[in-house]
């Protein structure tokens, strides 16, 4: 029988100063899930690669992308209607900012701009009281740092899903669909260097929007329990399909 794999789903590329130095999406999440025992794939939705098949996927990473997801693409539309069939069967997802809104959009939730505008750098969000028994957040403090960069968000979320996290800025900072789909609008994959490398590659649009760009630089910190996240949920997608969960 054939094995399952992980696919980590790339939906958008980096800036290409970004990419040049540190690389792109796929790359920093393998690297952020680490070692999990799982075969990992790369499928390059944004540049018309063919999703899997549902019976190939053991779960699935969605990754953010420069794309806004209201723009409603050709490859985008596809990769919602991939993401019901994901969740039909109950096969493992965790979209990432990009991915985390396209989820919602895909479930029946509302996705468009931030009324305050664009979230960037280092911020701390707190858990909610659902995480107590959620399998990729009930090992994490009650409140750590995260790395962001979004203009849009999850206005409303979709029926039935389950708050958990957020902070003064965004109220819907992670949430999760029945017992195996998580949307976290923050960056696990993210490290210091490539939180920096956005905040200067966005300094005119920040500057011209009053952010103040040297504190936001000087703010950018190590964030190793959101990395956990993405770490947790390999570990949900290993159960799963060694048979410890049902």
């Amino acid at each position: 029988m054939k094995m399952k794999k992980l696919y980590i789903i790339k939906a958008g590329t980096t800036f290409p100063g970004t990419a040049k130095q540190f690389g792109d999406f796929d790359r920093w999440t393998a690297a952020t899930l680490g070692r999990t025992d799982l075969e990992i794939d790369i499928v390059d939705t944004e540049n018309g690669a063919d999703l899997p098949s549902v019976k190939e996927c053991a779960g699935a990473v969605i990754t953010g992308s420069h794309s806004m997801v209201t723009d409603n693409l050709p490859w985008s539309v596809r990769l919602e209607e991939w993401i019901l069939s994901l969740l039909h069967t109950d096969t493992p997802l965790f979209g990432i900012c990009y991915g985390h809104q396209l989820l919602a959009q895909a479930a029946g939730g509302q996705v468009g701009f931030h009324p305050r505008g664009e979230e960037i750098g280092t911020v701390e969000v707190q858990l909610l009281p659902d995480c107590v028994n959620d399998p990729v957040f009930q090992s994490l403090p009650q409140s750590f740092l995260v790395h962001v960069t979004h203009e849009q968000t999850v206005l409303r979320l979709p029926a039935g899903a389950i708050r958990l996290a957020a902070n003064h800025y965004e109220p819907n900072h992670a949430f999760r669909l029945g017992d195996r789909a998580w949307g976290v609008q923050f960056h696990p994959e993210y490290s210091m260097d490539i939180m920096r490398s956005y905040i200067r590659e966005q300094k005119d649009e920040l500057e011209a929007a009053g952010q103040n760009v040297p504190e936001l630089l000087n703010r950018v910190s190590e964030t190793p329990f959101a990395a956990r996240t993405l770490q947790n949920f390999g570990n949900v997608v290993k159960e799963r399909l060694v048979g410890k969960t049902p």
